[in-house]
């Protein structure tokens, strides 16, 4: 509570850094097992903000004065070349929005070990739809269907910027943004915004804790927006390493995270502004059962659509999906203490 946090809030705008070390640097990471000397740390970097380059030097160089470990930042520009670093290893840990790291999970050998938090200490944050202030545009507008309005989704693996918006805001009406919609544009939170702001799409995807930021960075620009819709809420971001570290590597990096800004002295103070400045309060212990909640709205979505397209083959095994991973959540959430490796997932198109 995805910048995932949100799905959009802290990178640098660096499709330039990523390309590079997507397309030339396999083989420049040391890829042995034993303990290292060196990692690769991914960031999202959906928004547009160069502005938000410095914030992270610091936490990157206490990263590095704390575990010992030489971190060097991965800025991606879009969620699958977050995934597909880990994947190949060019990677180690990264932040992800709950939709991208649950890919990573499944396709990148990717572990949750912790998670963010909000600096106000609330648990968790919102998708939202946007519209101009002075529209007359409402969310029943939106399903009507009629095919006169222009609409911006997210990123197709953003949480608050696709998933949680499909789920419960389209499909429960059944309606399909691609069949409804004069037209549908995919783009960041900050680029819908935007696009909302200037006139360019009637409405938007966005969440909460973007436009918090906006209200930081263009507050004037804020007062042109309303929000017409707002979801349940959604979980914190994961932080994700995989599963292949060394363990030495993965407790200096667990302890990092988990102690980092949560001294009562005066360098716990500095550490938890660092981490107010990314808009993070301190991290949290997790594991993969965390992403839970991101699998059981998979299934809620794919039961929609199987009923939206009347396959009754498609229902039966969605209501199986959907009821198997609601008593796990069930489960999970009526013993705390005994978390499982709940990304077991073993349908064909999980690989």
């Amino acid at each position: 509570m995805t910048l995932s946090r949100k799905d959009m809030l802290r990178g640098l705008s660096a499709s330039a850094i990523a390309l590079p070390f997507l397309t030339s640097g396999c083989g420049k990471v040391d890829q042995t097992r034993g303990p290292r000397t060196e990692i690769s740390f991914s960031i999202l970097s959906t928004e547009n903000a160069q502005n938000q380059e410095p914030l992270w030097r610091p936490f990157l160089a206490d990263m590095e004065k704390q575990t010992g470990l030489k971190v060097k930042p991965f800025f991606g520009s879009n969620y699958t070349a977050l995934i597909e670093a880990m994947r190949f290893n060019q990677v180690q840990v990264g932040w992800f929005s709950n939709a991208s790291g649950l890919e990573a999970v499944r396709r990148a050998d990717g572990e949750v070990f912790a998670r963010s938090s909000d600096p106000s200490g609330v648990d968790g944050y919102q998708s939202v739809i946007i519209a101009r202030a002075d529209s007359p545009l409402t969310a029943e507008d939106l399903l009507k269907c009629d095919g006169k309005r222009s609409f911006g989704l997210g990123d197709v693996k953003s949480t608050s910027g696709t998933l949680a918006p499909m789920t419960y805001f389209f499909l429960p009406h059944k309606v399909d943004p691609a069949k409804c919609f004069k037209s549908v544009r995919s783009g960041s939170h900050e680029a819908n915004f935007q696009a909302v702001a200037n006139g360019m799409v009637d409405a938007a995807t966005n969440n909460n804790a973007s436009l918090e930021r906006m209200a930081e960075v263009s507050p004037e620009k804020l007062k042109q927006i309303k929000i017409i819709w707002t979801s349940p809420t959604l979980p914190e971001d994961p932080i994700i390493y995989r599963k292949d570290l060394d363990p030495a590597t993965k407790e200096k990096i667990r302890s990092f995270f988990l102690s980092y800004g949560t001294g009562t002295d005066a360098e716990g103070q500095r550490q938890l502004k660092i981490l107010n400045n990314l808009i993070f309060g301190v991290f949290k212990p997790a594991d993969n059962s965390h992403l839970l909640p991101v699998r059981e709205m998979e299934a809620a979505e794919a039961l929609m659509k199987a009923r939206n397209g009347g396959d009754a083959a498609a229902i039966r095994k969605a209501e199986s999906d959907l009821q198997a991973i609601s008593r796990e959540a069930a489960a999970q959430r009526a013993a705390p203490q005994a978390l499982p490796d709940a990304l077991t997932d073993k349908r064909p198109d999980a690989q």
